[in-house]
C-alpha cells in the first residue's frame, strides 16, 4: 500500500506544483532566424522521425507518468486513447514495483488494449534486474524500454533506494536484457556530457536527457517529506536546454537523443530539436490537461503544439526534422554563457551524417521499416 499511495502522491503533487517557465528550462534567449526566402510549403512539411530504429510518425510522444496504483488504471487508458488519436508513441510509468508484487498489472495492460497498434516503451529502474527488465517489456508488448535513472528522488525520499554505486555494474547487467531499444532516462535532473559518453562507452545509444524544468520528483519527493533541508533540492538538476547542448556536441551520428523536461508548446519542441533532438517527450503538461479538460482538450493541445512546431519549419525552411536539426540558432543570456562556460562555439549543430531509415535497421540488426 505504501507504495500505491506514493504513486498517487506524485500525481497530486505533480498538478500542484507551479508550471515551469522557459527560463527555468534554459530555452529563454534562445532565437530562430527568420528564412525570408523559405523554400517550404506547408503540405510539403514532414516531421516523421525515430527513436532508435522505431519509426514515429510524429517527434512528440506522451512519455511516462503513471502506473502501479488501482486508482490511476483510468488515467493510463485515457493516455493511451491519446495517444492513439494523435499518433504519438507513449511511455508507461515505472513498472518495477509491478514486475516484483505481480499485483496492477493491468493498469499498465490497459494502455495496450486502448492502443494495440501504437508503440509503446516499458520502464524500469536501474536497479531492475535483467529479468524483471524483460518481464516489464513482456507486460505491455512494449516496443522499446525506459532505464530510468533517479538519483535525486530516492535520495530525497525516505523509502527510497540509495544503492547508487550500484547503477553502473547493474546498467551492464540490462544492456543486453531485452531484444527493444533501451533509452537510457533521466527524471527531471538532466544529463552531463561526461556521463553520456560514459553511457555511450558501456554500449547505450539512446538518451532522453529529461533536465530540470518540467516535473521534478525531487521537487515531488521534497513536499512529501516536508523536511527543510530538502527544499533547496526541488531546484536541483541540469536545464533542459543545457543537457541538450551538452549532449549535442558527444552524441554519435547514429545515437537517439531525446528531449524532455519542461517542454510546453510547439516552438520549444522545435528550439529543442534545432538544438539536435530527435524526439521530445512530454508528461506533467499532458496529464494536467487530461485531468484538468478531458480527452477531447489534450488532443487538441497537442494537434495544436504539432501544428506551431510545423509553422516553425516553414519559416526557418526546413521540410525534415534532420533539416530542422541543422537550422541556425541565436543564444543569448545564461544559455550562452553555460555555452562559453564548457568551452563550446555557440555555431554548434549536431553530426547527422548517418542514414537511419536504411543504415540504423543494419546497425541494430533489425528488419528495415
Amino acid at each position: 500500500m505504501l507504495r500505491e499511495q506514493r504513486k498517487l502522491d506524485h500525481i497530486r503533487f505533480a498538478l500542484e506544483l507551479h508550471d515551469s517557465s522557459s527560463e527555468v528550462t534554459g530555452f529563454d534567449g534562445i532565437y530562430f532566424l527568420h528564412n525570408c526566402l523559405t523554400p517550404v510549403n506547408p503540405d510539403s512539411v514532414d516531421i516523421a522521425t525515430h527513436i532508435a530504429n522505431l519509426a514515429l510518425p510524429v517527434p512528440v510522444f506522451i512519455d511516462a507518468i503513471t502506473g502501479g496504483a488501482e486508482k490511476v488504471k483510468e488515467i493510463n487508458r485515457n493516455l493511451a486513447i491519446i495517444a492513439r488519436r494523435t499518433g504519438m508513441a507513449m511511455a508507461v510509468g515505472s513498472q518495477y514495483g509491478t514486475v516484483k508484487s505481480e499485483i496492477h498489472t493491468d493498469t499498465y495492460t490497459v494502455v495496450r488494449e486502448e492502443n494495440p497498434k501504437g508503440i509503446v516503451f516499458a520502464n524500469i529502474s536501474a536497479l531492475a534486474s535483467p529479468e524483471e527488465a524483460a518481464k516489464a517489456v513482456e507486460m505491455i508488448r512494449a516496443d522499446a524500454l525506459e532505464i530510468h535513472l533517479n538519483a535525486a528522488q530516492e535520495l530525497i525520499m525516505p523509502e527510497g533506494d540509495k544503492n547508487f554505486a550500484m547503477i553502473r555494474k547493474n546498467l551492464a547487467r540490462l544492456q543486453n536484457a531485452v531484444s527493444v531499444p533501451v533509452i537510457v532516462k533521466e527524471t527531471g535532473c538532466g544529463m552531463a556530457a561526461e556521463q553520456i559518453q560514459e553511457l555511450q562507452s558501456m554500449g547505450f545509444t539512446c538518451f532522453n536527457i529529461a533536465g530540470h524544468g518540467g516535473t521534478s520528483f525531487a521537487a515531488i519527493e521534497a513536499l512529501r517529506n516536508g523536511r527543510p533541508r530538502y527544499k533547496k533540492f526541488a531546484e536541483w538538476g541540469i536545464p533542459t536546454a543545457w543537457s541538450l547542448i551538452d549532449a549535442s556536441h558527444f552524441i554519435h551520428p547514429w545515437d537517439t537523443l531525446i528531449a524532455s523536461g519542461g517542454i510546453r508548446s510547439g516552438w520549444q519542441a522545435a528550439q529543442a530539436i534545432a538544438m539536435g533532438a530527435d524526439a521530445i517527450g512530454m508528461s506533467g503538461n499532458i496529464l494536467a490537461v487530461l485531468l484538468r479538460q478531458g480527452i477531447e482538450d489534450a488532443v487538441t493541445y497537442l494537434q495544436d503544439m504539432i501544428d506551431e512546431l510545423k509553422d516553425i519549419m516553414v519559416l526557418t525552411g526546413c521540410r525534415t526534422v534532420k533539416e530542422l536539426q541543422q537550422t541556425p540558432l541565436v543564444f543569448t543570456g545564461n544559455t550562452l554563457d553555460f555555452i562559453h562556460s564548457r568551452g563550446y562555439n555557440a555555431l554548434f549543430k549536431r553530426k547527422t551524417n548517418f542514414a537511419w531509415r536504411t543504415d540504423l535497421h543494419e546497425f541494430y540488426n533489425c528488419p528495415k521499416i
